[in-house]
């Protein structure tokens, strides 16, 4: 039996994808809160762990150590991050595009009814506003600059120190960006009642939900793969680029939001 009693759920989700999943079910923080004891997660989220640990076990019997998680197998930060822009990055900003027309939409023929709905509508503006200048300062910033730090590991190639002094910068305020993000996403929780549909909604209003529900299941992993795996890899490499000692205490500090 996998014992989860001295793993935060950060490590979990690291050593085991598929438990993602489950932790989405119940509504367990694996990104930005992703630091937590199990124990102390399960507790804040309000379910047993021991009900949370059975379904973990169960999963892993199915599933074993082969689960295919669409970014198994990405060894290389290159990959990690190729993997993020193609998959999560396209992903979020088509939804954004497309569930902000779908939310004018079931404005104008829910809003009378429903005054919640312009509150929703100012909090989704301001998601996906934030996430839009996010992505940007990921792909033109961070992103290439620590596949500059993988390629001059690979290759023995020198690399200048970058106008942000060490990736731990960007790294910190990519992390706080992301904590912002996932409030955004539990107040539209809050002013949607979790997303629960009025009686007489349209199919419209019942696609908005669903899409705003699965932006908010990618956005979880997509904040995951950068928080507790892509960036305690790029202050590692950047120690042994730069001939800095490699220290785990430092990593884990450089790589801690600020509000955890």
């Amino acid at each position: 039996m996998y014992k989860f009693t001295t793993k935060t759920i950060r490590e979990i989700a690291v050593e085991m994808p598929q438990t993602t999943r489950i932790f989405e079910e119940f509504k367990i923080d694996y990104c930005c809160g992703g630091r937590k004891p199990f124990a102390e997660a399960c507790e804040l989220a309000g379910v047993n762990p021991q009900v949370v640990s059975q379904k973990i076990e169960n999963a892993l019997k199915v599933f074993g150590g082969n689960y295919e998680t669409g970014y198994a197998g990405k060894q290389t930060a290159t990959d990690l991050i190729d993997y993020i822009l193609e998959k999560h990055h396209v992903f979020t900003k088509q939804e954004i595009e497309r569930l902000t027309a779908l939310m004018e939409k079931v404005c104008r023929k829910h809003g009378a009814q429903h005054a919640e709905l312009f509150d929703l509508q100012a909090t989704f503006q301001a998601l996906g506003d934030d996430l839009t200048v996010h992505m940007r300062k990921e792909e033109t910033v961070l992103f290439p600059f620590i596949k500059t730090l993988e390629m001059s590991l690979s290759q023995n190639l020198s690399v200048a120190p970058p106008h942000f002094r060490t990736v731990r910068n960007p790294v910190r305020m990519i992390m706080l960006e992301h904590d912002t993000a996932g409030g955004l996403l539990r107040k539209m929780r809050e002013l949607s009642n979790d997303f629960s549909l009025p009686d007489g909604a349209c199919p419209s209003f019942g696609a908005l939900y669903f899409g705003f529900r699965e932006l908010e299941k990618d956005l979880h992993r997509h904040i995951h793969l950068e928080n507790n795996v892509l960036f305690p890899q790029a202050v590692e490499m950047e120690q042994k680029v730069f001939g800095q000692e490699v220290s785990k205490s430092d990593i884990d500090y450089a790589c801690q939001p600020f509000c955890s």
